[in-house]
């Protein structure tokens, strides 16, 4: 199967059409393809319009290859795209036709929303040193929703990086048209004015749950698919511009008003404006400095309430801006920051979340559930030919509401890339102040991730801790074997956390313990189904001892799924589970366990709608024994796309417990509902309400990318407790802040 890959032309002014016989230049051996960007001698109008003679002078690239469902069948809907560049931008357009236009899906359009990948959309993979494991990622959909993220090692994606491009879609008749301008000094790539460069290109189909390619790709690598870069197209022809001073200033200026009734003392209407600035320097094309002052993360939405049945803790997911710029450098072990389970699913021990996190960003600034002043701090990341380099340094201040010393925080971070898409690295963090010890706290480790054939992996990680007062074994290491093939797959994972393993960057759901887990899937495609598009068979085995070999948890689960042809999906598991308590474990209020070791099995069933229902997210229940008792739980995670500019997000998670002596229901509910007005115009509002914490709290924020990279942040915050009167609540804190900031770009 050929890509049609198109001929350079020096001019837009030109309106004739390409001379007679001309031919789009293509190479392709077997599966290696080559593309030819185009020069344009003016700069493009982003405006969704495919109007300027370029469009008629250059061919288009039309020749698309499913990946799904039909692998290495050409696409099932005409689509025509150009990748063309000038001085100072990359560009990329796109024509989708649609023989059922009426079915596109396209029901959410603000900037880096979640939901924007199970939107139809056209997206473009830039792998821009050409090492065919790492890449910057770029899509949009037909209401003109941006998405933006970097990938590394071919299946991390870091969906919170974000830079400055535009985009502007439109719709026609037979279907809907994107124009995208990425400036160069949006980007980062090696030296040279003349570039060679990764490419793939995707347009996704979610009416069919298609999705095709310029170049073939497997079915079995899914949706991740657009991160293979070693799969991907070589661009030639593409000339950058000369280096500039890349210099980046984003000052802002914040004003706050709060009330903080549970602080000591008291705040009441307190005034507070404030100032902070963020600076990003370009040191080559390829290694960036950062630095910012008075840091400032109020517009930071709030964390999602989650209900946890465990007795460890849970891990919230990182929101800070700064902070999620270049987090897959820092990810250690193959483990990063990761996503909360879907409420009211967590309860035991699981084991696919036992493994630390050795670098944890939210140990900066944030202390005993509150946020913490930070007074400013560096980072320099990026490439150095085969190494990878990121250093972190960030001071704290002090806060005795949250009962935080001043503290400075460092991570260094190196790692070396090894054979195909394998690294080898190491980890150096440490913190001032600890939080168990007069003293500081420090931890170092190596780590290494291996990539063989298409679909094995091994990765690992030996890690050890020095905190004064914690004398013995502090070494940490894991083993994980992963065969992820379409049909077939096999885990294998070997985990050890000694007593004093300490990691105070990080974070550690468990201490003392060794974990040995194994999993094996089968997943066969039946032939010639029009409703069904894969089963999945999944069973495991988690076996977790304390570090003297005494069995603490244990859980063995078998599970079928089945994936439909539309995305929608069911799902069924039985889990068997054993749990042994060295202490009485506070479940909820009146509900409060006894020292022992509980053998208890449940099932849990589970229905998820593709996004192209006007409901989509998932609907589960868990029913069976717990502990020593029985649990049953309704857990809903959900949008509801009234329109493509409103969307409603209700998660609930309803949990009632018996036993003999007590019985309670630990609920934790919240909505959240989002009107967009453009892009990057949106104002949300989530409210939550917990039963652990007795707690309703309200989060209002209006967001304004009012010119690419310059933003404006109005939010309001508001806590109560609900349990003073029945039917009545109490103030405990509220705030409103309005924030403004400015980018200058040099």
């Amino acid at each position: 199967m050929s890509v049609i890959v198109f001929i350079a032309v020096s001019s837009l002014v030109c309106l004739a059409a390409a001379p007679a016989g001309a031919q789009p230049l293509l190479t392709h051996e077997g599966d290696a393809y080559t593309l030819r960007a185009t020069r344009i001698s003016a700069p493009l109008r982003i405006d969704g319009e495919l109007d300027e003679p370029v469009y008629e002078q250059v061919p288009a690239i039309s020749e698309y290859i499913q990946q799904d469902p039909d692998e290495g069948a050409p696409i099932s809907e005409r689509t025509e795209s150009w990748v063309l560049f000038d001085d100072a931008n990359i560009y990329f357009a796109c024509r989708c036709w649609d023989s059922h236009p009426e079915r596109i899906v396209a029901n959410d359009m603000r900037r880096d929303s979640s939901n924007l990948r199970q939107n139809d959309n056209f997206g473009v993979v830039l792998d821009t040193f050409h090492d065919r494991r790492n890449g910057f990622l770029f899509y949009v959909t037909p209401v003109g929703g941006m998405f933006d993220g970097a990938t590394s090692d071919e299946r991390i994606n870091n969906a919170d990086w974000n830079t400055v491009w535009q985009a502007k879609t439109s719709r026609f008749d037979g279907g809907w048209i994107a124009e995208i301008a990425i400036p160069f000094k949006s980007l980062r790539y090696g030296p040279g004015r003349e570039q060679v460069w990764g490419i793939n290109i995707r347009r996704t189909i979610r009416a069919k749950n298609e999705y095709a390619y310029i170049t073939p790709l497997k079915r079995s690598w899914g949706i991740i698919a657009l991160f293979r870069t070693s799969a991907a197209a070589t661009m030639v022809g593409l000339e950058v511009p000369p280096p500039a001073m890349n210099l980046e200033i984003k000052p802002s200026a914040i004003t706050r008003l709060t009330t903080d009734l549970v602080a000591s003392p008291p705040q009441h209407n307190d005034f507070d404006p404030d100032v902070g600035l963020d600076v990003k320097y370009g040191v080559t094309k390829s290694l960036t400095a950062d630095f910012t002052y008075n840091t400032d993360f109020a517009q930071v939405e709030a964390d999602e309430v989650q209900v946890n049945l465990t007795r460890f803790n849970l891990l919230f997911p990182e929101k800070r801006d700064f902070f999620l710029e270049g987090q897959g450098l820092f990810t250690f072990g193959g483990v990063g920051g990761g996503s909360p389970p879907l409420a009211g699913t967590n309860t035991a021990g699981n084991g696919a979340s036992d493994a630390p996190t050795i670098f944890y960003s939210r140990r900066i600034g944030l202390e005993n559930g509150r946020a913490v002043p930070i007074i400013g701090g560096g980072r320099l990341s990026g490439r150095a030919g085969e190494w990878t380099i990121g250093a972190l340094n960030i001071s704290s201040d002090d806060d005795p509401d949250a009962r935080a010393a001043q503290t400075n925080f460092t991570v260094l971070r190196v790692r070396r890339d090894v054979l195909r898409r394998s690294a080898i690295g190491a980890l150096f963090t440490a913190r001032s102040v600890s939080t168990v010890a007069p003293g500081s706290n420090e931890l170092a480790g190596v780590d290494g991730n291996f990539s063989f054939f298409q679909n094995v992996y091994f990765n690992g990680f030996a890690a050890t801790s020095r905190t004064e007062g914690r004398d013995g074994d502090d070494l940490s290491y894991r083993a994980q074997f992963n065969y992820a093939a379409d049909r077939y797959g096999l885990q294998l994972d070997r985990l050890v956390v000694p007593q004093n393993f300490n990691p105070e960057v990080g974070f550690l759901p468990r201490t003392n313990f060794r974990r040995n887990f194994a999993s094996g899937r089968f997943s066969p495609r039946p032939a010639s189904n029009k409703t069904i598009r894969k089963f999945y068979f999944d069973s495991s085995l988690n076996y977790t001892t304390d570090n003297d070999n005494h069995l603490e948890s244990r859980q063995a689960m078998g599970a079928f799924r089945v994936e439909l042809q539309n995305s929608d999906a069911f799902h069924i598991e039985y889990l068997r589970e054993y749990e042994f308590l060295r202490r009485p474990f506070q479940v909820a209020d009146t509900v409060r366990i006894p020292i022992g070791g509980y053998d208890f099995d449940h099932v849990r069933l589970a229905y998820s709608p593709g996004q192209q229902h006007r409901l989509s997210g998932t609907a589960a229940v868990d029913i069976g024994d717990f502990y020593d008792g029985t649990k049953k739980t309704a857990a809903l995670q959900a949008r509801v796309g009234v329109t493509s500019q409103l969307g409603i997000e209700p998660n609930v998670s309803l949990n009632w417990i018996d036993r003999a002596s007590a019985s309670d229901l630990v609920t934790a509910a919240g909505a959240r509902t989002t009107f967009t007005m453009t892009p990057r115009m949106f104002v949300a509002a989530l409210v939550q309400y917990s039963s652990s914490t007795s707690s309703l709290s309200t989060n209002l924020r209006f967001r304004w990318e009012y010119q690419p990279g310059s933003e404006v942040f109005v939010v309001y915050t508001e806590g109560r407790d609900t349990l003073p009167l029945v039917g009545s609540t109490a103030l405990e804190n509220r705030g409103f802040v309005v924030k403004v900031n400015r980018l200058l770009r040099f």
